[in-house]
């Protein structure tokens, strides 16, 4: 890459599930390709709600080198021009007991809720988030899509998260609903804007931001609404490179 023919003013932040990959899927060669070729053209950055080894998993164990950003959990856990930049601990932020009052609650909730299928890790620990599935993220990809569907129509996730919030209210947490068998649950302010404290000390002049999930409630959506960046709603990784086309290789 030569980065003479690079406009390092300009930085393009994407979503993974259901932006750059399929969700749960591996990013196909020709985006991963794409994402190359923008490179020459553009600052790359990548924010994903899942912990750094799913990211690997789309997007290839070399990510860290492949692109200038890789924000995991949202950007608590940060690496630039593969380096790690910073972590962020969220037990210690929210404290042992509010911790386990949170997951003892969780489980309880779960027990009560009668599904198709129910198979394991239905409450994953990150770094800078909680990650809560009511059908387990042990699921096949089969039953990913049968839990969605059923979800879809019974909102299963979104009632959950109400009692939540109902539950924890003054407690400094929020909540968003992403992909397709779980939600997110972390300290207010870490949700994916958070990552955007961290590219500001790089003084980009603009600052685009992809994803899939950018309605009130979707795991995008502060950061697609936030004032600092350039938001874009898409709606499959095909229509991401479609739009990528047109902004920046017309």
């Amino acid at each position: 890459m030569n980065d003479a023919t690079v406009d390092s003013t300009t930085l393009c932040l994407f979503d993974v599930d259901g932006t750059l990959t399929a969700a749960r899927q591996v990013v196909t060669p020709d985006m991963a390709d794409f994402l190359q070729r923008l490179r020459t053209r553009v600052r790359v950055g990548v924010v994903g709600g899942s912990d750094l080894s799913k990211i690997k998993e789309q997007l290839g164990a070399d990510v860290i080198q492949k692109v200038d950003y890789v924000f995991a959990e949202n950007g608590l856990v940060a690496y630039k021009n593969g380096q790690l930049l910073s972590v962020q601990s969220i037990q210690a932020h929210m404290g042992e007991e509010l911790l386990q009052d949170f997951i003892n609650f969780c489980l309880n909730y779960m027990a009560t809720i009668k599904l198709p299928k129910k198979r394991g890790t239905f409450i994953e620990f990150r770094n800078g988030m909680l990650n809560v599935s009511p059908v387990g993220r042990s699921c096949s990809q089969e039953e990913r899509i049968e839990f969605y569907e059923l979800d879809q129509k019974e909102k299963i996730r979104e009632k959950f998260v109400s009692a939540l919030k109902e539950e924890f209210k003054g407690k400094g947490l929020s909540f968003s609903i992403g992909g397709q068998i779980s939600f997110d649950v972390f300290p207010d302010g870490w949700d994916k804007r958070y990552c955007l404290g961290i590219v500001e000390k790089d003084h980009y002049s603009t600052i685009h931001f992809f994803g899939d999930k950018t309605k009130p409630g979707g795991n995008d959506y502060e950061i697609f609404s936030d004032p600092r960046t350039v938001g874009h709603e898409v709606s499959c990784p095909e229509d991401t490179r479609r739009l990528c086309e047109q902004l920046f290789f017309c």
